[in-house]
């Protein structure tokens, strides 16, 4: 998929939602647990009542390896029942070097086929040149991101006072380009956005942190919205868990009908 056509759906729907597909069991509805597959029956109806508002669907390979083969089962299941436009993002946070990031890329984008896998650039580039060698998939590098051990390292600065995830956004653009690389910035950040935006004006990034993290939307958009949008903004918890009753897919579907209708003004108001 390219950033054109991820474009054309942002504009199609008035959208940059990412709905994370991160279903716990023990927190999804008790009345499903009947089902033979309870969390495949949680992923389509929750699916079935975002498709309308949402661009793209990202999974976290955590929530589907912990179930073990069963899980990797469901997750199969969930990502045949997406339909084909909606731009897809295996959150796995992968990272290695030589054969072993390249057969992570042939599991994810041949296998599985997803549009884009989550990678941790710690190792540099020939743990992520791999991944990049997949026509029309994507690279989401991890950058800024908004849990608190996130300090720890990647706001440390070099002698020129400059922060570490600063040296990772301008060393790896070299690698890949506005097509096949994104970045993970964090929505908590808030005006740290403005300065990614200055080192990669052109890239796409997807925003985690918005709603149950506390990230403010309005902040991402005037910070990080380019002409092309440039966003993908997920929201998990508060979509998936916006109710416990057998009213979740409705509850789900009023919540992300809200994010939807602020992005679509925030839309109007920067990305004409």
């Amino acid at each position: 998929m390219t950033s054109q056509e991820i474009f054309a759906q942002i504009k199609k729907k008035a959208s940059f939602l990412c709905v994370g597909l991160d279903p716990d069991p023990q927190r999804i509805p008790k009345h499903l647990l009947k089902e033979k597959d309870p969390v495949l029956t949680f992923n389509k109806i929750i699916i079935d009542h975002t498709i309308d508002h949402a661009v793209a669907y990202k999974p976290n390979l955590a929530f589907y390896e912990a179930m073990g083969p069963a899980g990797l089962e469901t997750l199969a299941k969930t990502l045949e029942y997406l339909p084909e436009e909606v731009f897809t993002i295996a959150d796995a946070k992968r990272g290695d070097i030589g054969n072993t990031s390249r057969l992570y890329a042939k599991a994810f984008f041949e296998q599985m086929n997803f549009d884009a896998i989550t990678v941790a650039p710690y190792m540099g580039e020939d743990s992520v040149g791999p991944f990049l060698a997949f026509d029309g998939k994507w690279v989401i590098l991890l950058a800024l991101t908004s849990n608190q051990g996130s300090q720890d390292f990647q706001l440390i600065e070099n002698k020129e006072g400059k922060p570490l995830y600063a040296s990772v956004l301008e060393k790896s653009k070299t690698w890949g380009t506005t097509e096949n690389m994104m970045y993970v910035v964090g929505a908590t950040r808030g005006e740290s956005i403005a300065e990614v935006r200055k080192l990669v004006p052109e890239h796409f990034l997807l925003v985690p942190g918005v709603g149950a993290q506390g990230g403010s939307l309005e902040e991402v958009a005037k910070y990080g919205m380019n002409n092309q949008c440039g966003l993908l903004v997920n929201s998990s918890r508060g979509i998936l868990y916006a109710s416990a009753e057998k009213d979740f897919g409705e509850a789900a579907k009023k919540e992300a009908l809200a994010l939807q209708t602020d992005m679509a003004q925030l839309l109007d108001s920067y990305c004409k």
